[in-house]
């Protein structure tokens, strides 16, 4: 999968950029705040339909307009196709091969991006958060069905929690219907099942590609993916015996549920752990070995994605060498040339860093605009 040009108005702070790209490694090199990642992030937004870092989609438009628009042509196997994202204060509309998806679901997987920051060590040390954020992302763009599963899943959780806000207590006690709650229970139990059978399903096949790549760069270490759920549950519960296990939580939580007014079990609770050689990697290991699990766990996505797919995802590499040793630098940009298009940001490309990489196309970037070197 390739992505051919892309066309920037009014996006950050690109009023207007119209830029043909290599299928090979594209380097945008720039100072602080010329650009760079705004560039990544809209490819980002073209892929996903929203930001990677910012959650209001009307601060991603030039301060001196009124809506943005991304937009490019994408190459699979099969055809060529445009894509187009539209903002405007009041929303979006996202749009294939010029016309308009209702629902993002059916956008997502037009364009599939893996992104790479240094901030992806978070991703290792970080909150559970940023974990089932990373889970939904990734798997979302491989499987429809999941993603179907997931917005299912929160709408019921949304609708779940706002009942449970809007419950009265009289005289030290809920008042609620118990068949409403029911239903309302088994609408979560349907959906987060559903999610965490697939979880357990996509999280082992990346464990195996993840395990081989941490092999080749670590060359003595064993890296071990563990999903974390109910106690009770793992990788060979079958839906039935998950929705039942889920079932009894969410009634032994009833009590606690209806004081705190939220839901408090379910896959929107779950994590995920590395462990190298059985030791837990956020807690025990060294900043090296943490930086090559995030590593690992990034080129493992690109596997996986071709796997499940049928073709490589776009590669986003958010300044990121200067993060990694000439090790970890080398086995990168091994792995992904002549394989996967890529786009890369740095302040700088040192000598050692052009000896990697072959035949890069050199942007320039300064103050939302690029110059081709």
């Amino acid at each position: 999968m390739f992505l051919n040009n892309l066309r920037l108005v009014n996006f950050r702070n690109y009023k207007e950029l119209n830029v043909a790209f290599s299928h090979s490694i594209n380097v945008l090199i720039g100072n602080n705040a010329q650009g760079k990642t705004n560039l990544l992030e809209a490819i980002y937004f073209l892929s996903m339909g929203r930001s990677h870092r910012d959650s209001n989609d009307r601060d991603l438009i030039n301060w001196s307009a009124k809506s943005a628009v991304i937009s490019g042509e994408i190459e699979s196997r099969t055809a060529r196709y445009p894509l187009e994202v539209r903002i405007e204060k009041g929303g979006k509309r996202v749009l294939v091969n010029h016309l308009t998806e209702n629902r993002l679901s059916d956008y997502i997987g037009n364009l599939n991006t893996v992104l790479f920051a240094p901030e992806d060590l978070e991703l290792v040390k970080g909150s559970p958060g940023v974990r089932r954020k990373f889970i939904d992302s990734e798997f979302a763009q491989m499987s429809s069905n999941y993603l179907l599963n997931l917005l299912q899943y929160r709408n019921a959780l949304k609708d779940r929690n706002a009942y449970l806000k809007n419950i009265k207590w009289v005289a030290n006690s809920p008042k609620f219907d118990e068949t409403y709650l029911s239903v309302l229970d088994d609408q979560l139990i349907k959906f987060g099942s559903a999610i965490i059978l697939q979880r357990f399903s996509l999280i082992q096949t990346l464990e195996a590609y993840a395990r081989e790549v941490h092999l080749a760069i670590s060359k003595i270490e064993e890296l071990k993916l563990c999903y974390i759920t109910f106690p009770t549950v793992n990788e060979q519960s079958s839906q039935e015996e998950i929705s039942e296990i889920f079932k009894k939580q969410l009634l032994k939580n009833r009590n606690r549920e209806l004081f705190l007014k939220s839901t408090s079990v379910g896959p929107h609770h779950d994590d995920l752990k590395f462990l190298i050689n059985g030791k837990e990697v956020g807690s025990f290991a060294s900043q090296g070995q943490q930086r090559t699990t995030a590593l690992s766990i990034r080129l493992a996505e690109i596997e996986m994605m071709k796997f499940e797919t049928g073709e490589y995802p776009i590669l986003l590499l958010d300044d990121v060498l200067s993060e990694l040793d000439g090790k970890r630098q080398t086995q990168l940009l091994d792995f992904i040339q002549d394989k996967v298009q890529t786009f890369l940001t740095t302040a700088s490309l040192s000598d050692i860093d052009k000896g990697l990489i072959k035949d890069p196309k050199i942007y320039h970037v300064k103050d939302g605009v690029l110059i081709n070197d």
